[in-house]
């Protein structure tokens, strides 16, 4: 199960939206669990993934705490590590986390996945006929499907739909709907670029698995008054 299930969206919005975890299960096959995600998470490097966490670290996308106004007048922010430091960086196994926003990459780096053959649970979360697509390209036949039956009760409670599109891409709620709302008013207002925007919604989903390049296009399509559908 994932909480990644419960992206709100259109159809076409939720395109290009993958993410592919590996995990181990406790006591059963977790001996040798952190280098295995180490090997699955630098397997993903060549293919150049948008994002990539282990909630007990952080991911690519994180605040900056010895941030001070010298250090940003000469050097400027630094708003993104590195992936081989992220990898360096995890202490246990943990979630290993990548997302994509290109199905090709997607395929491929499944191949490089299943040639390693590491032993863990490997879960891909996206539009569930995309996935079957790419499942076949490279010979993987699922071992089940989850889908999110989506949001019931009283609906009307819920922020707007263009909020909900940036805030639910953390599935722990890390984003919260009032953040996610106040970067979409700064982006039509055009004080602030899609693309920073993006950046700062990601550094607070620990995870790793908010997919900047999903945000940037939610952010550029309200901020020219557009409707997402």
């Amino acid at each position: 199960m994932t909480n990644t299930l419960h992206r709100y969206g259109t159809t076409e919005t939720l395109r290009n939206d993958f993410i592919v975890f590996a995990m181990a299960g406790k006591g059963y096959n977790d001996e040798g669990s952190l280098d295995k995600a180490r090997s699955f998470l630098r397997a993903a490097i060549k293919y150049q993934p948008i994002n990539m966490g282990n909630a007990l670290v952080n991911s690519l996308y994180r605040p900056e705490k010895d941030l001070s106004f010298i250090k940003l007048y000469f050097t400027g922010r630094k708003e993104k590590t590195t992936y081989e430091r992220l990898i360096d960086e995890i202490p246990a196994a943990g979630s290993a986390a990548v997302v994509f926003d290109d199905p090709v990459r997607v395929r491929d780096f499944l191949r490089d996945v299943k040639a390693l053959d590491l032993g863990l649970s490997v879960n891909v979360s996206a539009l569930v006929d995309d996935v079957r697509d790419i499942c076949g390209e490279v010979d993987i036949t699922p071992h089940a499907v989850e889908y999110t039956l989506g949001f019931h009760g009283n609906t009307d409670k819920l922020p707007d739909s263009n909020t909900l599109s940036l805030s639910t891409m953390c599935g722990h709620g890390m984003v919260s709907a009032n953040f996610a709302k106040k970067m979409l008013d700064r982006v039509k207002e055009g004080r602030l670029e899609p693309q920073d925007a993006a950046r700062y919604m990601a550094k607070f989903c620990v995870c790793g698995v908010f997919n900047t390049s999903r945000a940037m296009r939610i952010l550029r399509t309200v901020g020219k008054g557009e409707s997402l559908g």
